[in-house]
């Protein structure tokens, strides 16, 4: 028990410096190594420490969780950083455009389903969203980009309402995953602890994977970045 204890502390160690390594490949515009770093390097030589300290007992638990919480409290948010670096001119704007349609679609979805919505998606993971607060959302969420993609982006205005589509979808998958990760981790579950955790996860949730999907599409079909 000792050992396996010893061992995910080093494990965590390893995964906190993984934090300036990744914004170094940013600061230096390494795309490559940004986009493959946590993902292949770091998810194959994670387990080390536990191998290194012969710990079995939660081994799958201990390095997977690890994982998916690099995967996206760190990657996925990084993606915030790399549109500054990827575009001086408009990634300022494109990051405030991406974080407003988030927590538009993120607030539209929650108060619509609250007080509107009757059908749940999901209520196994998470029971407070419905189906009348995700088209909702959606339909907001496509409305804002269509009045303020002009202000903030380079875009026409047929992308302006495409990014709200694809801003809102990716935020409310974002969403239903850390609600069945907060819930497997026992977070999800009332009390203090949930009270304690929620404070960050639920207001980075959305962004770890609207980051992410949105700078690779803009990446792919735009040459300013």
């Amino acid at each position: 028990m000792m050992k396996t204890r010893r061992a995910d502390r080093r494990i965590f160690l390893w995964a906190y410096l993984v934090i300036p390594i990744q914004f170094y490949w940013i600061f230096i515009e390494w795309y490559g190594m940004f986009i493959v770093f946590i993902p292949v390097y770091v998810f194959l030589l994670l387990p080390l420490p536990r191998i290194i300290g012969k710990g079995t007992l939660g081994f799958l638990r201990s390095v997977s969780s690890t994982q998916w919480g690099l995967m996206l409290m760190v990657f996925g948010l990084s993606h915030l950083a790399y549109f500054q670096v990827a575009s001086p001119t408009y990634g300022a704007n494109l990051v405030l455009f991406l974080v407003l349609l988030t927590q538009v679609n993120d607030v539209a979805q929650f108060l619509i389903s609250a007080y509107v919505g009757k059908r749940k998606i999901v209520p196994s993971s998470n029971p407070y969203i419905t189906v009348e607060g995700v088209l909702g959302a959606l339909l907001i969420t496509a409305g804002t980009a269509f009045f303020t993609y002009s202000y903030l982006t380079p875009f026409v205005s047929t992308f302006g309402i495409l990014s709200g589509i694809l801003i809102s979808v990716a935020g409310g998958l974002g969403s239903l995953t850390i609600s069945v990760l907060k819930r497997d981790l026992l977070l999800g579950d009332g009390g203090v602890q949930y009270d304690h955790n929620k404070s960050y996860l639920s207001r980075v949730d959305s962004l770890a994977y609207t980051s992410p999907v949105y700078l690779h599409v803009i990446r792919y079909f735009f040459d300013f970045m």
